[in-house]
């Protein structure tokens, strides 16, 4: 109770000393009702967010490069984000027009996403987190080399995970195993899991296995103890032997990943502490270039045509340009 009360002062100081409350006081409010609004239509758009979030901060910085869908390089092209939801990146293109016509153009699609995400966690059950404001949009996708950086669902190394995780700023082990909680609000095709189904060899991945040949385009539940609600349910289920990736069995098949995946299964807290601390973590993940870009004012699927001169750097940043919370 008394975490869930300093997250809550946390929140509202970080929202009242946030350049975006100034340059546009009606941001978290649209951010918070679109968000809320989007999952009482369809719970799934949460998933969607925090995937998007994932896939957009890991390979580069968070800097909504992922979103540009106009050109054959396109990331959700490329294999690690096939199956991304056009729904999720529709709802954050939506709350950029909103907040647009609001304020003008003051907040960039990435900031958005992370905005979007944290609202979407929250309102999900879970905890809320920090994210840092200012990140400009993409002037281009990420380099395919970059985006297959991304941890597959069918590593079945810790150490290759940890590895990965390492190279983005995540060098905490607790970082992996509090990051991939974030299944406890997910769905996958029977596809991201067929190497665990194709070995069978356990009796979970038996009836995975049972279940994608009688319904092969059902979609299942990363977590199978709650899974419309962010809370330890994934980890609980872990201890069970319950994972659908191979990536999941990984942590509780190791020592060390195992001992965290069980304090996260008897405390739903714990888990809370370190995937807000990881989140944020994973939102200042390095950027190549550094922050550089510009605010997409036509389109998040897009970058601006060439007569809307914004292309700036975190260094030269106008008054107004940097937004979030």
């Amino acid at each position: 109770m008394a975490n869930s009360s300093a997250l809550a002062v946390v929140a509202t100081l970080a929202l009242l000393l946030s350049p975006a409350a100034a340059a546009c006081p009606q941001l978290d409010g649209i951010v918070v009702s679109s968000v809320r609004t989007a999952l009482q239509g369809e719970i799934a758009l949460a998933a969607g967010l925090l995937r998007i979030f994932f896939h957009d901060c890991f390979p580069n910085g968070c800097d909504a490069s992922i979103l540009l869908n106009t050109t054959s390089d396109r990331e959700t092209a490329q294999g690690p984000n096939l199956t991304i939801q056009p729904r999720a990146m529709q709802l954050i293109e939506s709350i950029r027009a909103k907040a647009h016509a609001a304020c003008g153009p003051t907040v960039s699609c990435a900031d958005i996403t992370l905005l979007a995400t944290r609202a979407a966690v929250v309102a999900s059950g879970g905890p809320w987190f920090p994210v840092p404001e200012g990140n400009l949009d993409s002037l281009a996708p990420a380099a395919q080399s970059k985006v297959f950086d991304l941890p597959g669902p069918d590593i079945a190394s810790v150490a290759t995970l940890v590895g990965r995780f390492a190279s983005r700023g995540l060098g905490e082990v607790a970082d992996l195993v509090a990051l991939s909680g974030g299944h406890t609000i997910g769905r996958s095709q029977c596809s991201s899991f067929s190497d665990r189904t194709q070995r069978s060899d356990d009796t979970f991945s038996k009836k995975l296995a049972a279940n994608c040949t009688k319904r092969p385009n059902t979609l299942q539940n990363l977590d199978v103890v709650t899974p419309d609600l962010f809370d330890n349910g994934y980890f609980r289920a872990l201890t069970f032997n319950q994972g659908v990736f191979t990536s999941d069995m990984a942590l509780i098949k190791n020592k060390t990943t195992a001992a965290i995946v069980k304090q996260f299964a008897q405390s739903k807290d714990a888990f809370f502490t370190q995937f807000a601390k990881s989140m944020t973590k994973l939102a200042n993940a390095p950027k190549t270039d550094g922050n550089k870009g510009e605010i997409r004012r036509v389109s998040c699927f897009r970058t601006n045509p060439k007569g809307i001169e914004t292309v700036v750097d975190s260094g030269e940043e106008e008054q107004g340009f940097a937004a979030s919370a």
